[in-house]
């Protein structure tokens, strides 16, 4: 992949000067699903698949983006003193939001720059790409031009990027296990004060495999940010009793104590989801630590349901590939990961039986979706580096 995308920078834009190849991971998340913007916990690990970048700063103010993944677009140019959202620019509003938030917060950035990108995560996915290519951008930019920001800086400034620029109104955790992934660990993340730590995913026996159902979603056009309007509308009712700054800092037993204050069924519903989400996450992060990994996949399942029933965000596609799943030999866990409403799911399977697991599900979703999914057996990877 490195000389491939090499060799198209230098076609589009020539082989003179400091060229670099650059690398971000995509990220999948193996339980905790909608707890990042509600204070609780999460638990994703950056993927050995990620976004590729290869990059050369100007002498101008000129900025030159080619995506190998959207060939038909061609170069696309703009310049570091025109930044403005335009939705008729497709992709590039990524890039273009991180060079703004670095911008914001005073970083300097004086010159533009020519810069390729290539993806191995599907798009529309729901492993990250969009986090992916910001997160990359703003290590591509850190390098390029000395910038004195580190990793968990970069992960925020992604997310206001997505927030103030882009209009999705994301948390945290998509970018902070990108800038921050450690091979072979997940990341056990308090998004409300961002304390994390690496827990070793030690799977002897079993593998990651991810389920793509190739139904493309974006999160700005899903009723993402519907679901996040219903949690902080829960949370101002609860604060009419509860001195609480977040959903993340309920027990089980003190919302179902307090649930009353939510006027509404559907919010009552989503904060439900919210804070037994967050709670399932602490449990699952000690079932690793103490080898439990049937305990893992029960929580999962756990979480699943939750997403299906009370969140409401996964749909025909995601639940027939968990259905499925759970009917195989060898399936320790299953659950949709990512926002929902389309993107991937991700279950734990035993090596030895990801072969069949692969076909089997994959028989069963296309009868009864009509078309069919991908499946990636994943390894757990790095953050950013220069390559």
């Amino acid at each position: 992949m490195k000389e491939e995308i090499k060799s198209k920078f230098e076609e589009l834009f020539g082989s003179e000067g400091d060229i670099k190849v650059y690398f971000a991971p995509g990220r999948v998340n193996l339980i905790g699903e909608h707890t990042d913007y509600n204070g609780g916990h999460v638990f994703p690990c950056a993927l050995t698949m990620g976004t590729y970048a290869v990059a050369r700063k100007r002498s101008d103010n000129k900025l030159r983006f080619y995506s190998m993944n959207f060939e038909k677009i061609g170069v696309l140019e703009s310049t570091i003193d025109e930044l403005k959202y335009n939705q008729e620019e497709d992709w590039i509003n990524y890039p273009k939001a991180m060079i703004w938030a670095l911008k914001s917060e005073g970083y300097k950035i004086d010159t533009g720059f020519d810069i390729v990108y290539n993806g191995t995560i599907p798009n529309g996915a729901g492993l990250s790409s969009s986090a992916s290519i910001e997160v990359l951008t703003g290590f591509v930019l850190k390098d390029l031009f000395g910038l004195d920001v580190d990793m968990v800086k970069i992960a925020l400034l992604g997310q206001k990027a997505e927030n103030q620029y882009v209009g999705v109104n994301c948390g945290i955790m998509d970018q902070f296990i990108i800038a921050n992934g450690k091979k072979d660990c997940a990341v056990f993340l308090d998004t409300a004060t961002l304390e994390y730590e690496y827990a070793p995913v030690k799977l002897e026996n079993e593998k990651i495999v991810i389920m793509n159902t190739n139904k493309k979603r974006g999160l700005g056009d899903s009723k993402y940010n519907e679901r996040r309007a219903e949690c902080e509308k829960a949370l101002e009712e609860l604060q009419e009793k509860l001195d609480i700054k977040t959903l993340g800092e309920l027990t089980e037993e003190e919302f179902e104590a307090n649930k009353y204050l939510i006027k509404d069924e559907n919010r009552q519903k989503r904060a439900k989801h919210a804070v037994y989400e967050n709670q399932r996450t602490i449990k699952a992060v000690k079932a690793l630590e103490d080898n439990k990994i049937d305990l893992l996949g029960e929580l999962m399942i756990a979480s699943h349901n939750s997403l299906r029933d009370d969140y409401e965000v996964t749909g025909k596609e995601l639940d027939t590939l968990v259905e499925e799943s759970l009917k195989q030999d060898g399936v320790v866990g299953a659950r949709m990961t990512g926002a929902g409403f389309g993107g991937c799911a991700v279950s734990i399977v035993k090596k030895d039986k990801v072969e069949d697991f692969i076909k089997n599900v994959g028989k069963a979703y296309k009868e009864k979706i009509g078309y069919e999914a991908d499946f990636y057996a994943v390894e757990i990877g790095d953050g950013p580096i220069v390559l």
